[in-house]
C-alpha cells in the first residue's frame, strides 16, 4: 500500500511513562540536545559532565532551545516547565537514579567512553539500556571486544584491554547500542539504533521503544558497519563533492546549488530509492536498466566497483513495490510534486 507522507514536526510529541528518567552523559551540544528532546517528551532528564562548571553554559543553551521551538509552536508546555525536567549532577551515580536509558555524549574517543561505561555498569540501574551517541564507534569496539564477536568466554577473556574486568566487558556488550541522532535530534527525528551481535535483543526492542516515546523514528542498522547509514550516505556525496572540485568540474558553491535546489528538496521528504523509482514510469527496475551502465561508469571513474546486480536491484525492487504497487504510482507521484510546491512556498528567496 502507498507510504504515507512523512509527518512535519508538530507542537508535541507523544506523552512518556511516567517511570522514564533517562541518564545523558556529556553537557556538550548533543547532550544539550538529547536534554531538549527527552524534557519535551515528559521524561525526567538528569545530565551530568565531567566538567561540573559547564552546567551554567549548558542550563542557557537549554534554555535558549526551548525558547526556539516554543517560539515556533514546537514545545507543547511552557518552556520553563519544560526546563524543571531537567537537573544537571556532579555526581555520576546521581546523574543514573532511576534511569531507563543511558545516552553518553562523551567525546568521539574510545578510550573515554570505556573508561565512563565502566563507571556507569557500577551505578546505573540493572536494567537500563545504554547506549552511545558515537557518529562512526561500534558497539564492540567500545565494549572492548572483537568487532562481530559473540561474548563467550573466550572472546570476553581476549578482550582488548579496558579498565573494566572480563565479565564486565561482557555484562556492557550484552546492555549497550550505539543510538546516533541526526543532529539536533529535537528537529531531525532519526535515530540509528546500532546493536552489536553480542547485545540481547531485548535492549534493543526497549531502546527503540524509548526512542519512540521520544518522538523519534528509530532505524535498526543490521550489521556494524563504521559511520553506520547516516554518515555513510553523508560521507559518498561528501567524497564525490570534494573530488569534483578537485577536478575543476565545479566551485564549492555550485556543488552547493545542485543540492540545496534539487537533490535536496526532494530529499527532506523521501529518500533516493523513492526518488529513482517515482523519476521514471516502472519503477526502479526501469530507472536501474536505464541507468546503472551510466552510474557504474561513474563508479569506475573513483576505482569503485559496486554494479548494481540483477539480483540486488531485484531485492531493491521488491522492497520498493511492497510500500508502493505500480498501480499507485501515479498518484504518487502527483504527491511528490504537490508536497514539492509546498516545500519551494515554504523556502526563502
Amino acid at each position: 500500500m502507498t507510504p504515507p507522507p512523512p509527518a512535519a514536526p508538530t507542537s508535541s510529541v507523544p506523552d512518556a511513562d511516567a517511570g522514564d528518567t533517562v541518564g545523558v552523559l556529556g553537557a556538550g551540544s548533543i547532550g544539550v540536545a538529547f536534554a531538549v528532546l527527552f524534557a519535551r517528551a515528559g521524561m525526567r532528564v538528569r545530565v551530568w559532565d565531567a566538567f561540573p562548571e559547564v552546567f551554567e553554559r549548558a542550563a542557557a543553551d537549554l534554555g535558549d532551545r526551548l525558547a526556539l521551538l516554543d517560539r515556533h509552536g514546537m514545545l507543547g508546555g511552557a518552556p520553563a516547565s519544560v526546563a524543571a525536567r531537567v537537573t544537571f549532577h556532579a555526581d555520576l551515580a546521581d546523574a543514573l537514579d532511576g534511569a531507563a536509558l543511558v545516552q553518553e555524549c562523551a567525546p568521539e574517543r574510545v578510550d573515554l567512553k570505556r573508561e565512563l561505561f565502566a563507571r556507569v555498569l557500577e551505578s546505573a540501574p540493572a536494567d537500563a539500556v545504554l547506549a552511545s551517541s558515537s557518529s562512526a564507534l561500534t558497539p564492540s569496539t567500545i565494549a572492548g571486544l572483537p568487532t562481530g564477536a559473540m561474548p563467550t568466554p573466550s572472546t570476553v577473556a581476549t578482550a582488548e584491554a579496558t579498565p573494566t574486568t572480563a565479565g564486565a566487558v561482557g555484562e556492557l556488550a550484552r546492555r549497550l547500542i550505539v543510538g546516533h541522532p541526526g543532529n539536533p535530534p529535537y528537529l531531525l527525528p532519526v535515530i540509528e539504533v546500532v546493536p552489536s551481535p553480542a547485545t540481547d535483543p531485548d535492549v534493543v526492542d526497549r531502546a527503540s521503544a524509548l526512542y519512540r516515546r521520544a518522538g523519534l523514528r528509530p532505524v535498526l542498522v543490521r550489521r556494524e558497519v563504521e559511520g553506520f547509514l547516516f554518515n555513510r550516505l553523508q560521507g559518498a556525496v561528501l567524497r564525490e563533492a570534494y573530488a569534483l572540485v578537485r577536478d575543476g568540474v565545479a566551485s564549492v558553491e555550485d556543488i552547493d546549488e545542485v543540492v540545496r535546489s534539487g537533490l535536496g528538496r526532494r530529499w527532506a521528504f523521501i529518500g533516493p530509492f523513492e526518488t529513482v523509482d517515482l523519476n521514471t514510469r516502472g519503477g526502479v527496475e526501469s530507472h536501474a536498466a536505464k541507468m546503472g551502465p551510466a552510474y557504474e561508469r561513474m563508479g569506475a571513474e573513483r576505482g569503485q566497483h559496486d554494479p548494481w546486480t540483477p539480483e540486488l536491484v531485484a531485492e531493491v525492487a521488491a522492497q520498493r513495490r511492497e510500500a508502493l504497487p505500480l498501480d499507485e504510482w501515479d498518484a504518487r507521484v502527483r504527491w511528490r510534486d504537490e508536497t514539492l510546491l509546498r516545500v519551494t512556498a515554504a523556502l526563502p528567496g
